[in-house]
């Protein structure tokens, strides 16, 4: 078995879950290749001395991975994803964060769960991404222009709010008077757009949610549209640029660019195990049905 190791250290809740990893992975006879920047750091906080394999990017991963392990919290997740990309390579997600909705591995019995990934009892679930494209053209989007969780158009060096227009499959919708649009796949619904009043979709449902950013109008509210659709966004206000969000990857875009969404050709695998299925990490991480009168 073969698997690509991705993290993020966090002093006090990392060490000890990257340890059992490495551990149990080197017991088991499985190659691990590390990525670059995160061996790096487990070399210079002396939690790992043996000598591995690097990968540091997208064009490292090939078919001969079964597995990429993410170790941090559900940005961590959204990192891995660009490495991964197209390749169909399943990512595992351990929480090594606080809030986490993607990554299902929890700390506690983490042997148990990883020989669930030895043994293979696992299923894989197909995620939906959004895909960016500038007119005229970006080059700092087209480098990395997909987005997991959500893409949000905000407002950039001004308290004013923005306007932005909006056309689904060509067809005029709305023009959002507000500070920002965050347009957000079933993934991502958990994430900002469920922060900003947006309705959570299970990851097998084929659609995009628009949700307003603190709108003007407070009838402007989160729309559930098919994600087949063709989303066009111009948006214009006070200044000249704005920013664009994909996932945690900001840039700034002049406002006489007009952006298109889709969804992309190619999908995330992400990994199920048994029993750390998405309706129970909606009643761990929301706290469902703790009222004891339910």
């Amino acid at each position: 078995m073969k698997i690509a190791i991705y993290g993020q250290y966090y002093q006090n809740s990392t060490e000890p879950i990257i340890k059992d990893i490495f551990v149990f992975f080197n017991a088991n006879q499985v190659e691990l290749v590390i990525e670059a920047d995160f061996l790096k750091l487990l070399y210079e906080k002396n939690i790992v001395k043996k000598e591995y394999k690097t990968f540091s990017n997208y064009t490292d991963l090939d078919a001969s991975f079964d597995l990429l392990i993410s170790i941090g919290g559900d940005g961590t997740i959204l990192r891995a994803a660009t490495f991964v990309r197209n390749s169909g390579i399943p990512i595992l997600g351990v929480n090594a964060g606080r809030l986490g909705f993607l990554a299902k591995v929890q700390k506690e019995n983490i042997e148990t769960f990883l020989q669930i990934v030895i043994d293979k009892r696992f299923t894989l679930s197909k995620r939906t991404l959004l895909d960016l494209e500038c007119n005229p053209k970006n080059e700092t989007v087209d480098a990395l222009n997909f987005a997991m969780n959500e893409i949000t158009i905000s407002k950039k060096d001004t308290t004013s709010m923005i306007t932005i227009e909006t056309h689904l499959n060509g067809e005029y919708l709305n023009s959002y008077w507000a500070d920002g649009l965050i347009i957000s796949t079933p993934t991502g619904s958990t994430g900002y757009s469920l922060s900003c009043g947006g309705p959570v979709l299970t990851p097998d449902v084929q659609s995009f949610v628009i949700t307003p950013i603190a709108p003007h109008n407070l009838n402007a509210r989160p729309l559930v549209i098919p994600d087949i659709t063709e989303i066009k966004l111009k948006v214009s206000g006070r200044e000249s640029q704005y920013l664009v969000a994909l996932d945690s990857r900001i840039i700034t875009i002049n406002d006489t660019t007009e952006l298109t969404i889709r969804k992309t050709p190619f999908e995330i695998n992400m990994v199920e195990i048994p029993d750390e299925t998405f309706l129970k990490t909606l009643r761990t991480k929301l706290l469902w049905g703790e009222d004891k009168r339910n």
